[in-house]
């Protein structure tokens, strides 16, 4: 079940492979940020890819690798609440692979739509993630397309490489917060400190209204838990990964859980101190830091802005603090 983890050279290879459709997104230290938190706040700022989030690096090199042992299929499957379906998408359009992709019924309509954009055949199925997850398995079967997991090796390869840039670019670090929707981002930011021999602290984030990640690990093994956030999709996650559970459980310090309130008040704060527009899960980080900030006095804090993919009318509305 596990997942070997890719290593120092697995992760340089990836970036040389990442780099040809993009360069290294920025981190900063915010001045604002760091006066708010008492501690040196750094923010990864991964909403500035091509697809607005870090998930774009796992899909170029998930399908290099297919490319590499000549697997590349005719058509991809795969389910998403929005970031790992435009990263399939754009993957598959550069190599010039059919792709569908199923969302759950209400999905954002602007990730829907940018999904669209970048021709993929978007199927709307189920009431959340699972279902759809499910759903795309069972059409792939049918059609005999190649299923793109949402955890997978070579997706962590991909994604490692921005937490490796984070971590030589600030070597300091103490602590980093890491949001967890189906363990990618947070196993990949595992692999880069181990690959690198980094002190840093890891710990994680989950929705407190979807808490699969928290309760499994809690527990040991996966356990199913009901999701109800509605402005962290990209956390809302019904059932863990087994494997991407080996990974956290040894490796990760704790596990935060943040309200859908507490979030969008980070999405608030990051707004007003950096002018970036953050995503539900993207905000997770910090609002983690946030509510822990009594404990970071003094130290260096890495925070991801790892998405900035949030429908302009339910942005508004949090910006308005309004029901």
């Amino acid at each position: 079940m596990s997942i070997q983890l890719p290593n120092l050279q697995d992760i340089e290879a990836a970036a040389q492979v990442v780099y040809q459709s993009f360069q290294a997104t920025p981190q900063y230290r915010w001045a604002t940020l760091t006066q708010r938190l008492g501690a040196d706040c750094w923010v990864k700022h991964e909403n500035h890819t091509p697809v607005g989030a870090f998930k774009i690096r796992g899909g170029l090199i998930y399908f290099h690798q297919l490319k590499l042992r000549g697997e590349l299929p005719r058509e991809v499957m795969s389910a998403t609440r929005g970031n790992h379906g435009q990263s399939i998408g754009w993957a598959a359009r550069a190599h010039g692979v059919a792709c569908s992709i199923v969302v759950p019924l209400g999905n954002s309509l602007e990730k829907n739509a940018a999904m669209r954009a970048l021709g993929v055949n978007l199927i709307e199925h189920g009431d959340d993630f699972q279902a759809a997850r499910e759903h795309a398995i069972q059409l792939a079967a049918e059609r005999g397309a190649h299923m793109v997991p949402s955890y997978h090796k070579d997706l962590l390869r991909g994604v490692s490489t921005y937490w490796w840039e984070f971590f030589q670019a600030v070597p300091q670090l103490d602590v980093v917060y890491v949001p967890i929707g189906q363990g990618s981002g947070a196993c990949s930011a595992i692999a880069a400190k181990l690959a690198l021999g980094h002190p840093a602290r890891i710990v994680g984030v989950v929705s407190a209204h979807a808490t699969t990640y928290a309760d499994s690990i809690a527990a040991g093994r996966v356990v199913e838990s009901p999701v109800s956030t509605e402005l962290a999709d990209g956390m809302a996650c019904r059932v863990a990964d087994a494997a991407a559970l080996d990974v956290l459980m040894p490796h990760l310090d704790h596990v935060v859980k943040v309200s859908d309130d507490e979030v969008a008040q980070a999405m608030r704060t990051l707004f007003a101190d950096t002018h970036n527009v953050a995503e539900g899960a993207g905000a997770a980080s910090f609002a983690a830091a946030w509510q822990e900030r009594e404990s970071l006095k003094g130290k260096v804090v890495g925070t991801t802005l790892c998405g900035g993919n949030v429908d302009s009318e339910v942005f508004a509305k949090v910006l308005s603090n309004t029901d």
